[in-house]
């Protein structure tokens, strides 16, 4: 089956503003084409495709037209088939565009195959994500992750290429690193990603170190995780106060930010952005943000923010947590925020309310829900510290003040000139109460027998 959509973000091409002719920004014009072979439906394909049609904005193009033609194998050759190709280069000489982008990830003899009948570039799914990743990197470690990404995909397109590699346009899949030295060879690549993946290390040991201070502290972590531009800076600052950036456009964050989080009780906790998500993230920024994304693994509760506004949100819930598998923190507790219900419709909210119990639903924009999902975060990270079983001698009553403002008395029973307490107490405090714990043996049981709660 195929299927042609025009302009499926209906946008048709726009002028350039006078800003941007000033400063001399030429958009390129793309031919969108997907085949659904990753794909359960046509919905789910259709979804795929419409997503492209972001990344290919973000990244610097106009999608003019969509090609959504359905197969169950790809084409050894082409991807496509040799029919299709030929189809495809009249579509693209008659609407003159210059890029043919795939929703697919291409083998490097597909994609010079393609090149060749086509006339132009072609850039395929992966080359895209990194491409907007090369112009988002701002700090030395994302332009150094960014980096090693590029060249891990780059390097088996080398081969038989030639002098093809000494072009120097400006167009998506060629930004980023080694774009003025196209014609160096395998060796020099190699010995380049070696450099990177020393720099990565070192990088990486200095972002452990932090992360040992920070638990030295004994605070506990938060991170933010979801799809791209479901407003995870947007909630960052809305709940610290901070200024992180926020922009309405694609992986507009790639280096996670801190701050300092105030719960409703009082604990102090840190609160981290990370990159977003999207379906289908390619492996090799996957490898190379692995030091990043520690920051999610080792953290002691997930906020998943999820756009309610979005039109697949279960397929955006389900790719994120593919990406939370393959980085090892499936099993770290997750709280489902539902972000932007100011311009979500009512009707989908309640559906995702219906779905999942246990989400909460926010504006980061207007502060809608904020409250409820602090009283949230400071529940779920009480139930994270240890019981201990307290014996606290009536005459002591500063010490009973101090655990109900320190932690969570669960249960409280006056005996013989003392007062039994079970008590939830933050592992940062714990040492101040040592000499009242009745029994190790019993705190520990109290603990396992209530670690669900």
């Amino acid at each position: 089956m195929e299927r042609l959509v025009s302009n499926p973000e209906g946008r048709q091409r726009r002028r350039l503003t006078a800003t941007e002719v000033d400063l001399g920004v030429v958009r390129q014009h793309a031919l969108l084409v997907g085949t659904g072979i990753q794909s359960a439906s046509l919905d789910e394909a259709e979804a795929s495709m419409s997503e492209l049609a972001l990344l290919t904005d973000t990244a610097g193009a106009d999608p003019v037209e969509s090609v959504l033609q359905r197969r169950s194998t790809p084409d050894p050759a082409t991807y496509i088939g040799a029919g299709k190709v030929d189809e495809l280069r009249e579509l693209a000489d008659a609407l003159d565009v210059d890029v043919v982008v795939f929703d697919d990830e291409l083998t490097p003899a597909q994609q010079r195959n393609l090149e060749k009948r086509f006339g132009r570039d072609v850039v395929d799914r992966v080359a895209l994500i990194l491409d907007i990743f090369a112009q988002h990197a701002s700090s030395q470690e994302g332009m150094v992750q960014v980096e090693l990404a590029q060249l891990r995909y780059r390097l088996p397109r080398l081969r038989g290429r030639g002098v093809e590699l000494s072009q120097q346009a400006a167009g998506i899949g060629t930004r980023g690193p080694g774009e003025t030295q196209l014609e160096v060879d395998r060796r020099r690549i190699q010995r380049r990603m070696t450099k990177l993946e020393r720099d990565l290390d070192q990088l990486a040991k200095t972002r452990t170190t932090q992360r040992k201070a920070r638990r030295r502290r004994r605070l506990a972590t938060v991170a933010l995780v979801g799809y791209t531009n479901a407003g995870k800076s947007t909630l960052l600052n809305r709940l610290t106060r901070a200024d992180a950036l926020v922009e309405d456009r694609l992986f507009s964050t790639l280096d996670p930010t801190t701050r300092r989080l105030q719960l409703p009780g009082g604990e102090i906790a840190l609160l981290s952005d990370t990159v977003g998500f999207v379906r289908r993230l390619p492996h090799q920024l996957v490898e190379a943000f692995k030091s990043t994304l520690e920051e999610v693994v080792d953290a002691d509760l997930l906020l998943h923010v999820v756009d309610a506004s979005a039109a697949d949100v279960e397929g955006q819930v389900d790719a994120v947590r593919t990406v939370l598998r393959e980085i090892g923190a499936s099993e770290r507790p997750e709280l489902l925020v539902l972000n932007k219900l100011d311009v979500a419709s009512p009707d989908a909210v309640d559906g995702l309310r219906s779905e999942h119990d246990d989400l909460i639903a926010v504006s980061a924009a207007t502060g809608e829900g904020i409250t409820k999902l602090e009283e949230a975060i400071a529940s779920r990270l009480r139930a994270l510290n240890p019981v201990l079983e307290l014996a606290v001698p009536f005459e002591r009553g500063e010490v009973m003040a101090a655990l109900h403002r320190e932690g969570e008395v669960l249960v409280e029973v006056s005996g013989d000139g003392e007062t039994r307490v079970r008590a939830r107490i933050p592992e940062n405090v714990v040492h101040r109460f040592r000499e009242f714990v009745v029994d190790a043996e019993t705190a520990e049981a109290g603990n396992a027998g209530n670690g669900d709660q």
